[in-house]
This record gives C-alpha cells, sequence and structure tokens, in this order.
C-alpha cells in the first residue's frame, strides 16, 4: 500500500482542494462540519470537480454515504464512525478507508478493517479540537510504524513545516496538519515549501536524509 504524497492538508471547503491542488498537493481531506443537506452537497462536489483536475486524491471525511453516492474514492473515519459505518458497503463501492487512532486499543481496531492508511495523533498539542489524549510525541510515531507494517502511517496534530521531517525521520509515511497550510499568509507557497521538506532525499537540520 502507498499513499500519493508525503503530505495530507486537511480542509474545510472545495476553493482550498483548488488553491492547494494547483500548488502540488496530491492528498487532500475534505473536513466540513458546518454544512449539511444542498450546501454539503454542493461542497464535496466542488471538491471532487477540482481534485479531477488538479490530479489530486481527495479524502472525504466522515460522510461514507455521500462518497458513495458522489463517486468519492477515499473516506476517513474516526474510531467513533466506525461504529455506525457499513465496512461491507464500502469496500464493494470500492472505496478506499483512512482511519484515526489514538491508543493502542484504537489501533488494533483500525487494522481490524484492513485499513488503507492509518493516523496517529495528536503528535502535537493541538488547539483545533478538544481531545482527550495527550500528545503522542515523535516516537510513538516509530513504535505504530513497527506496529502497522506496510499499511501508511499518517502523522497529525500541531504539525508544523518545521515539525514536518522529523515525524518523516520518525516514521511516519505522511505528514497532515490544517492551519499550516489555510492560515498561512501564503499556502500555495507553504505547499511547496512542505513538499520540499519531505522530499525523498532532503536534508534535515541534523544533517540526516529521508
Amino acid at each position: 500500500m502507498s499513499l500519493p504524497s508525503r503530505i495530507y492538508p486537511v480542509v474545510d471547503r472545495a476553493v482550498w482542494v483548488d488553491r492547494l491542488g494547483g500548488a502540488g498537493a496530491r492528498l487532500i481531506q475534505l473536513r466540513v462540519k458546518d454544512l449539511e443537506g444542498a450546501a454539503l452537497l454542493e461542497e464535496i462536489r466542488a471538491a471532487r470537480a477540482h481534485a479531477a483536475r488538479h490530479g489530486v486524491c481527495l479524502v472525504l471525511n466522515d460522510y461514507w454515504r455521500l462518497a458513495l453516492d458522489e463517486g468519492i474514492d477515499f473516506i476517513h473515519l474516526g474510531q467513533e464512525d466506525l461504529d455506525d459505518a457499513d465496512l461491507e458497503a464500502i469496500r464493494a463501492g470500492g472505496i478506499r478507508l483512512g482511519v484515526s487512532t489514538h491508543s493502542t486499543g484504537e489501533l488494533d481496531r483500525a487494522l481490524s478493517v484492513r485499513p488503507d492508511y492509518v493516523a496517529l495523533g495528536p503528535v502535537w498539542p493541538t488547539r483545533l479540537k478538544k481531545m482527550p489524549w495527550g500528545p503522542q510525541g515523535v516516537e510513538r510515531l516509530g513504535e505504530w510504524k513497527r506496529l502497522v507494517g506496510s499499511v501508511p502511517l499518517v502523522a497529525i496534530g500541531g504539525i508544523t513545516l518545521a515539525r514536518a521531517a522529523s515525524c518523516i525521520a520518525a516514521g511516519a509515511d505522511c505528514v497532515s496538519a490544517v492551519s499550516d497550510f489555510i492560515a498561512q499568509p501564503d499556502p500555495e507557497a507553504q505547499v511547496r515549501a512542505w513538499l520540499a521538506a519531505t522530499a525523498e532525499g532532503a536534508v534535515f537540520q541534523d544533517g540526516s536524509i529521508t
């Protein structure tokens, strides 16, 4: 298994798929929490169109039924989402699946559903949402990678451009962030900087190489 990119922006509107995809991001998650009904569907369809134009692998957070209906080929589910998701329908529809984990028990559960990636977080403290888990730390990434084997590992939570390379060095296959992309003065330049920092052969500040 593999992912199309080492960087993974998470965005709340379709316009970001257009902007970040145009800058070179090839794996983007659409996570919309404040829309429903026709407005939500419109946002998903716009994101799908932007993704197709830029060659982006679009991941839809949570709304697996809409992913089936709208032809979105990748979804991300949290542990609570797994309680209600029809995993047989998701697999029958050819949809790839990413799952959030925060503990070894959650990791065991995630691996039992044969995910296409596992996300571990928060690696560092994050202010975007309240979480019952403390920061996992970079060292946990290496531990998780040994446990997941060939399943891609995504690091998320408090990750910045300065921290991204250390996650790759520790064992993550991919690094994800929200505000370090969309809250920057020049999001497109930020994408290009993340791509350079995590590229194979990039030199870290300590002199090691990816």
